[in-house]
C-alpha cells in the first residue's frame, strides 16, 4: 500500500509491530515461548512511546477540528484512543504482575500479540487514509519530522 512519505517512517514501525504480533499470537504453552514473545512484546510497546506521542499528540490534535464534522475522523479517533488504552494497560498489568513475581502465562502474551496486531492493521487501513486525506503538507512533515531519525530514509523526499 502507498503511504504518504511523511508517514512511511511510522508504516516501517507498524512493519516490525505486525511481524512481532502475528508470531506471538501462535504462542506455545511452555516458559521459554512465552518468555521470548513477552520480551519481544515488550521491547517494542517500549520502542513505541515516541511513536504513540507522535500519533496522540500530532495526528490527534490535527484530527480534532474535524472530529465534529467528519464521522470517519471521530470514529477513527475513539478507536485510536481505545485501543492505546488497552495495550497500554494490558502491558502494565503483565509488567505489574510480574513485579510481584508472577508468572507471564500464554493467554497474556496472545492478548497483547491480538492487540498489537490488530491496532497496527486498523491505522494502516483505517487512521491514516485519514490522516493522508485531512491533514496538510506542514502537518503531514511535522509528523515526519517527530519522527526518529534512525526509522527514516535519506531517499524519502517530503
Amino acid at each position: 500500500m502507498k503511504r504518504a512519505n511523511q508517514l512511511q517512517p511510522l508504516s516501517r514501525q507498524h512493519h516490525l509491530g505486525l511481524h512481532v504480533g502475528r508470531h506471538a499470537k501462535e504462542c506455545a504453552d511452555n516458559p521459554q515461548d512465552i518468555a521470548e514473545h513477552w520480551q519481544a512484546l515488550s521491547s517494542y510497546m517500549s520502542d513505541m512511546r515516541n511513536h504513540f506521542q507522535i500519533e496522540d499528540n500530532l495526528i490527534v490534535d490535527t484530527l480534532l477540528p474535524h472530529q465534529s464534522t467528519q464521522p470517519d475522523v471521530a470514529s477513527a479517533l475513539e478507536t485510536l484512543e481505545e485501543q492505546h488504552k488497552q495495550l497500554n494497560a494490558l502491558t502494565a498489568e503483565i509488567k505489574a504482575s510480574q513485579e510481584n513475581k508472577n508468572e507471564v502465562n500464554v493467554d497474556q502474551v496472545r492478548e497483547l500479540a491480538n492487540l498489537l496486531y490488530d491496532h497496527v492493521r486498523f491505522e494502516e487501513r483505517e487512521l491514516f487514509p485519514i490522516v493522508e486525506k485531512y491533514l496538510t503538507e506542514d502537518e503531514l512533515n511535522a509528523v515526519y519530522n517527530a519522527s526518529p531519525d534512525n526509522i527514516k530514509h535519506l531517499d524519502e523526499q517530503r
